[in-house]
């Protein structure tokens, strides 16, 4: 059957849902997640349509509040760029197929399995021990993603299209900056299970070592009212520095009940433990006091012309810096697409051949020059910048920069050879 005769049968159906390999008037082939009729809200309708898929945690998970701001910045990154002439003879459609995880691995597994058969690639995939529940089959069927996540496990994954320092280098900057701010000598890790929790408890773990640290950890589990066990960790083991690793109201809690009871020590919490609502709880003056934020690139206000896209598309919203995230996620999927397409291959396996040659993303700013070398493999790919923020009532998002983008000692030398959290 000729590329024309089998687009002609299949209409408006996604690439005929098969996977069968077809090839567009210009000669791009194409198979999954792909259709020359024009997306639903096409600014083009000329073009034709590339569906990425979307699942994240929009209702009642614990990142729920972070989760629909990086949603929404995805959808204006995606018109932005459709708006600007799309990628090639398509623009990009983020919004037929966006499903809730609810941050439950079985539903994530279950809403992809849902949307496979008509998407080309994720636009995003929220959280690490979801991801972790769909990676075999997306290895398996070319499926590449943008994670809403940063454990250090996908520096090993050709389908995942990573931004920024990942959760374990994330903490060994954390520790050095502790070091040379606070002389803290002990830490704590509390986390919740999973790559997410136990990728930056082995980076506190392995920067410990290095420094000549006394560690320890402890996990949680998810929830305000589950925090007991942490509390009472902290207060028998009084280390001089706690990394929390968890969901916003989980760290409101330990860190409001244990500075409570007559902890002195100080905090600092992984990239998703922030919330700017939290400066509206219980927990602010013990927050405002005891706690810090460390994160893998600047917060929304700063002046980069990545940020003022950001926020200009975005217009009037209340700053969040799931906003920052969404769009900074979203730049290197640009890049793959644009790559296959330069390439003549917007298939699946056209896609994942693109992210691994791609030697540099163009981040607007947003990461320093070099970022998004997939070529270079894990190590040498690895992006170990990070920032560390303080909780501010006046700054936009809750926070105000105390360190700007850079890299500890510590995290430099690391070797990343394999994932971190593998080390705890």
């Amino acid at each position: 059957m000729s590329g024309t005769v089998a687009l002609l049968l299949c209409g408006a159906t996604v690439a005929c849902r098969g996977g069968d390999t077809e090839t567009d008037g210009s000669g791009l082939k194409t198979d999954v997640g792909v259709t020359s009729e024009p997306c639903p809200e096409a600014v083009d309708k000329n073009k034709g349509c590339i569906y990425l898929g979307i699942i994240s945690d929009l209702t009642e998970g614990p990142f729920r509040a972070l989760a629909v701001p990086i949603t929404d910045a995805q959808k204006a990154f995606w018109k932005r760029v459709n708006t600007a002439g799309g990628i090639g003879d398509y623009e990009v459609d983020v919004t037929r197929y966006v499903r809730d995880n609810k941050y439950n691995p079985q539903t994530h597994n279950q809403v992809y399995q849902e949307m496979k058969p008509n998407v080309l690639a994720l636009a995003q995939t929220l959280g690490s021990p979801t991801t972790a529940a769909i990676l075999a089959d997306m290895k398996a069927s070319n499926v590449v993603a943008a994670p809403a996540a940063w454990t250090s496990a996908y520096a090993f994954e050709d389908v995942i299209i990573e931004s920024g320092a990942n959760y374990c280098l994330e903490s060994m900057n954390a520790l050095d900056y502790a070091r040379e701010a606070y002389g803290v000598k002990s830490v704590l890790a509390v986390h919740l299970a999973g790559d997410y929790g136990d990728d930056a408890a082995a980076g506190a773990k392995l920067g410990a070592q290095t420094l000549g640290m006394t560690f320890n950890a402890v996990k949680t589990d998810s929830g305000a009212d589950k925090q007991a066990g942490a509390i009472q960790a902290i207060l028998s083991g009084r280390p001089d520095l706690v990394i929390l690793t968890m969901g916003p109201a989980d760290a409101a809690a330990i860190v409001g009940q244990a500075a409570a009871r007559g902890f002195t020590g100080r905090f600092i919490g992984t990239s998703p433990t922030w919330n700017p609502a939290l400066l509206q709880s219980a927990a602010a003056p013990a927050l405002l006091a005891r706690y810090e934020q460390s994160a893998p690139w600047d917060s929304w206000g700063t002046d980069t012309p990545g940020h003022q896209a950001l926020r200009a598309a975005l217009g009037g919203v209340t700053p969040n810096e799931g906003y920052t995230s969404g769009w900074v996620w979203s730049y290197p999927m640009k890049a793959a697409l644009t790559k296959a397409v330069a390439n003549g291959d917007l298939t699946r396996a056209g896609l994942v051949a693109a992210v691994k040659s791609l030697t540099s993303v163009d981040y607007e700013g947003m990461l320093p020059s070099g970022a998004g070398n997939y070529a270079a493999g894990p190590n040498d790919g690895a992006v170990r910048v990070t920032a560390v923020y303080r909780p501010d009532r006046a700054a936009p998002t809750g926070t105000r920069q105390v360190r700007p983008l850079s890299t500890g000692p510590t995290a430099k030398a690391y070797n990343l050879d394999g994932p971190c959290y593998a080390k705890l």
